[in-house]
């Protein structure tokens, strides 16, 4: 952590002389904001959700131990959580919030998938981290601009189209499903490159869905991780010359 800071550093006096920052200008940092986010790659899943047909399969995908996506374990009982899909729609506008059933009616929200369409062929996307998990302002977005190709957006924006909503939930889930053992992080990492080291996803903290409020959703949030969730934001001002930038760091930590 010590040495990714110092890089961070490092490359930021680097580029102080390139362009006028105003005194404590505010930077924000990519690093994931907790444990949990290190075990949930977005970047990764925005790849399984671009090849999926549909938010069934997506599902199915997202909690199959040999994709290796899924390394969450959010109640800490040593097995990986099983995360469910649900989706809400406003006109063109989709809202897809994986969730993760704690306890009878106790859900946490990890992430939301966000698409609106702004056009013939023409659509916007983002996936939003939950802010107890990876703190405020935490997107993926596709650098495609083509993702009408995608045939999960040909199958979410079809005629008729019936919102997805999982019948599964805490204690019942689907035949297929076996609960599985998390990895360490190193090894999760290792086995989520093949998806992370693609151009496709990059991760932002400016929000592109412009048209998502219109969509009626309250967010699920778990007592088992807000009570032992601690966030805080560690800022460094650097200053060379009469130039100076503050870079702020969001860490969302688990209390024992």
């Amino acid at each position: 952590m010590k040495q990714r800071f110092v890089v961070s550093l490092m490359l930021l006096l680097l580029a102080l002389p390139c362009y006028p920052i105003s005194a404590q200008e505010k930077v924000s940092t990519n690093e994931p904001a907790s444990e949990a986010a290190e075990s949930l790659n977005l970047v990764a899943f925005g790849e399984l959700f671009k090849n999926s047909e549909d938010l069934q399969a997506f599902e199915k995908a997202v909690n199959n131990p040999d994709t290796g996506i899924n390394n969450l374990d959010l109640d800490e009982n040593d097995e990986v959580d099983f995360i469910r899909v649900v989706e809400e729609v406003a006109d063109d506008t989709h809202l897809v919030v994986l969730q993760v059933p704690l306890g009878k009616d106790e859900f946490q929200d990890v992430a939301t998938i966000e698409v609106e369409k702004s056009g013939e062929n023409q659509y916007n996307l983002q996936i939003q981290g939950d802010e107890s998990i990876y703190g405020a302002d935490y997107y993926v977005t596709p650098a495609d601009v083509y993702i009408y190709r995608w045939p999960i957006i040909n199958a979410i924006y079809r005629p008729l189209y019936r919102p997805y909503r999982s019948v599964f939930y805490f204690g019942s889930y689907p035949h297929w499903y076996r609960p599985y053992r998390p990895v360490s992080i190193n090894v999760y990492r290792t086995r989520t490159v093949r998806f992370t080291a693609r151009p496709v996803f990059a991760i932002t903290r400016t929000s592109r869905v412009r048209s998502i409020s219109k969509v009626r959703y309250a967010r699920r949030s778990s007592t088992l991780v807000t009570k032992r969730a601690r966030v805080t934001t560690r800022s460094t001002t650097v200053t060379r010359g009469n130039k100076s930038a503050t870079v702020r760091t969001t860490r969302v930590r688990r209390r024992p």
